[in-house]
């Protein structure tokens, strides 16, 4: 609810809150306004930029059958996974693995790719067990087949928790009259349980559609080469290795265009639900299983629990196997940390208090349209992927100065962009409870600005501040697509240096740095999940 009036007018000035959330807005807004407009100037000075050739077509064609494919086995597998474990509700270590299938999300991509390869790699766990057996393997785990093996990793539990969400909403009366009626497995999921799910698949789908349509670290690292290449991949290499600007603009503009496809399809078929983070454990069935039954839903959890668990093992087992210690004595490798570290730390204050301003300005705002407009805001910027925006940055960068040297900067602000619309939605709730409890006491008592921040609202703000913070910061130190474009010898983040040891390959040393890397975004993210675990409890 938009809370406007005197309350608001006597507390601080609209104004002034109004202009700090429309700076933020404006900071969005020339971040992506300005990459828009270096590509539109290089396109127009050259007539190459328009050229959608064969190979355009081929890159767009291929981007969309990977995300196709990933997003319908990932839906495909996460349905029998979410099924059986709503099933089994008193499944030994149940809630385990539903904290398991958080894992994914919280991990860098190149982390988890080098985690896939591990065990689906030519020397992986699975070929080494072949030849153990006797009957030796050699997958091949680059090209599509390893990018759908990686986006199922990635996607196949987020689904399956929101598929969750939906069984968690069918009302307890449902099974009641199926164990009155005795409605056969068929018939319970015919009649019951499929409708709820219909009803979430076409959002859930076309989120992870988007999500496989946006994945650079994981094609980058797993394609094929030219068959096996996506529009950021393309990218990248038309700037990085080919530095072919008019190439860039022509696959940039496509890349743009395939996504406000994909964003207006998401708003025409609606969101998937979004209260899929349940352990519930109590019983919901009221006629008992058969055997078979649950020995299915038994396996199926089995599977998809192995589906994640051993890629992360892997990357466990493979980063101790790696010689640490040396690694941990290079000083370059103590340099990409604090470069990492200190990047991070700048993107999460900058993204924080930008997301405040904004959620500040929308508590204040007199009119619905007003407030409305701050509250989509920073939402708008996940139109244009990152790597969108520092192919427009660099190509407009190179006619005034180094782009290299402006690299800290472009990392910053982009990384910060990009985890606004998460910041926001965790600051906008506590920022809105804490206004509606407040704003007459603080009116009545004349209190305002800098002092009501200190004394009454940041007490009431200061968790999901630390939440945002905390996530902010993870999502940048595990960022590459910015880096990708902008690192140098000269400016090297852990997600750099780990890519250039797995091109030179020196895998034991790029799982070293994998280890370390997925340790510090893992422990930022337990720190966010415990500090909103003890909100939760508080409030």
């Amino acid at each position: 609810m938009i809370r406007t009036g005197i309350h608001n007018r006597l507390t601080a000035p609209p104004v002034v809150k109004s202009f700090a959330g429309g700076a933020a807005l404006i900071l969005l807004a020339a971040l992506a306004g300005g990459s828009l407009v270096a590509l539109g100037l290089e396109a127009s000075s050259s007539d190459e930029a328009f050229n959608f050739d064969a190979y355009l077509l081929r890159v767009a064609r291929f981007t969309v059958l990977q995300a196709v494919a990933s997003s319908l086995l990932s839906v495909a597998f996460a349905i029998p996974v979410a099924r059986a474990l709503y099933s089994q509700a008193r499944f030994p270590g149940r809630g385990l693995i539903l904290r398991l299938f958080a894992l994914p999300l919280a991990l860098p991509a190149l982390v988890a790719v080098l985690g896939v390869t591990s065990i689906y790699g030519r020397n992986g766990f699975i070929a080494q067990a072949s030849q153990w057996l006797g009957y030796p393997l050699q997958p091949d785990i680059y090209g599509l087949t390893g990018i759908l093996i990686a986006h199922i990793f990635f996607n196949m539990p987020l689904a399956a928790r929101l598929i969750l969400a939906a069984y968690e909403s069918i009302p307890t009366d449902y099974w009641k009259l199926a164990a009155q009626l005795g409605m056969n497995n068929r018939a319970r999921f015919r009649l019951i349980e499929w409708p709820v799910i219909r009803r979430n698949l076409p959002g859930m789908t076309g989120l992870i559609f988007m999500l496989c349509v946006t994945s650079f670290t994981t094609v980058l690292t797993l394609g094929g080469g030219p068959r096996a290449t996506t529009l950021e991949v393309a990218i990248y290499q038309s700037l990085h290795f080919d530095f072919d600007p008019a190439r860039a603009v022509a696959l940039t503009f496509t890349q743009l265009a395939l996504t406000l496809l994909i964003l207006l399809a998401l708003r025409l078929t609606g969101r998937p639900s979004e209260e899929g983070f349940t352990l519930a454990t109590s019983v919901r069935h009221y006629s008992k299983p058969p055997t078979s039954e649950r020995l299915f839903n038994v396996v199926v959890i089995a599977i998809g629990f192995l589906y994640v668990a051993l890629p992360i093992a892997g990357v466990v087992v493979s980063g101790l196997a790696a010689d640490l210690v040396r690694l941990l004595s290079e000083r370059i490798v103590w340099r990409a940390i604090g470069t990492s570290i200190v990047l991070g730390f700048s993107a999460a204050f900058l993204s924080v208090i930008l997301s405040l301003a904004l959620v500040i300005a929308r508590e204040a705002a007199r009119s619905a349209r007003l407030a409305s407009f701050f509250d989509t805001g920073a939402s708008l910027i996940l139109v244009m992927p990152p790597i969108v925006i520092g192919a427009g940055w660099f190509i407009l960068l190179r006619h005034f100065t180094d782009p290299f040297g402006m690299a800290p900067i472009m990392v910053v602000t982009v990384n910060a962009a990009m985890a606004m619309p998460f910041a926001v939605r965790l600051l906008r709730p506590a920022w809105d409870t804490a206004a509606a409890r407040h704003n007459k006491l603080c009116a009545q008592l004349g209190i305002h600005g800098l002092s009501r921040l200190k004394l009454v609202d940041w007490p009431s703000i200061r968790k999901p501040f630390g939440m945002a913070f905390a996530f902010a910061m993870a999502l940048s130190l595990g960022d590459l697509g910015t880096i990708a474009l902008f690192g140098s010898d000269a400016l090297q983040t852990l997600p750099y240096l780990l890519l250039q040891r797995m091109g030179s390959y020196r895998t034991f040393d790029a799982a070293g740095l994998a280890l370390i890397l997925g340790l510090l975004c893992l422990g930022l993210m337990m720190t966010a999940d415990r500090a909103a675990s003890r909100e939760s409890k508080s409030a």
